[in-house]
């Protein structure tokens, strides 16, 4: 197959990039794909409905004994056949994998400390309570600083140096950590995350900040 239009009626660059939300028969984010995974989904019959905004349509092979052609139109979202056997979707003390890039996005890119936004090579990770004190490196240890407040603040507590701590660090859901992971969250994809949401999330305040 192979890609004709994109929503605006050419070929761009975001039938390419942009992600599609997976979720479950029972409507549980499981994880983003891309339009290959989408389609060979469609293909298998695996796809129950799919919904959201069309992002891209894509024209295959002429069927035999119709003689008409193969068209498959890509929305953003997409809900697939049986349960996903996905730990995050299943187990509600999953812990997801701590890295900087969803860290940072967490944060919404601003130093805990002293509050100012940063590009995410100026940042670092900050462990609250330091490792040589005893700390762990886990989510609720672990803040966003750009690397001028964390030199400055050095292996020692927030308390003991004498900083302050502008948000409580927190350990996102699996379907907080979808968002997180997502490289371009489309409006459509992020109501729907949000739905799933904690309603006392600290993301919620955030993403308002990020859309303003």
């Amino acid at each position: 197959m192979s890609l004709l239009n994109g929503p605006t009626g050419e070929f761009e660059e975001r039938g390419l990039t942009q992600q599609v939300l997976r979720i479950d028969a029972s409507g549980m984010p499981v994880e983003w794909i891309d339009y290959r995974e989408a389609v060979r989904l469609h293909c298998l019959g695996q796809v129950c409905y799919a919904f959201g905004s069309p992002l891209y349509t894509l024209h295959g092979g002429t069927n035999a004994r119709s003689g008409l052609q193969t068209v498959i139109e890509v929305s953003s979202m997409l809900a697939t056949l049986g349960q996903s056997s996905n730990p995050g979707t299943r187990r509600h003390d999953y812990v997801p994998p701590l890295n900087n890039e969803t860290l940072f996005k967490r944060d919404a890119w601003l130093c805990m400390y002293c509050g100012d936004r940063f590009a995410a090579h100026a940042l670092s990770r900050d462990h609250i309570r330091p490792l040589s004190q005893g700390g762990r490196d886990n989510w609720n240890n672990v803040v966003t600083a750009c690397r001028r407040c964390n030199n400055q603040k050095a292996s020692r507590t927030p308390e003991q140096a004498g900083m302050q701590l502008l948000a409580v660090p927190f350990t996102p859901t699996y379907a907080e950590y979808i968002f997180l992971k997502g490289r371009r969250v489309l409006a459509d994809q992020m109501e729907y995350l949000q739905a799933h949401f904690p309603r006392s999330s600290p993301l919620r305040d955030r993403i308002q900040r990020w859309m303003q």
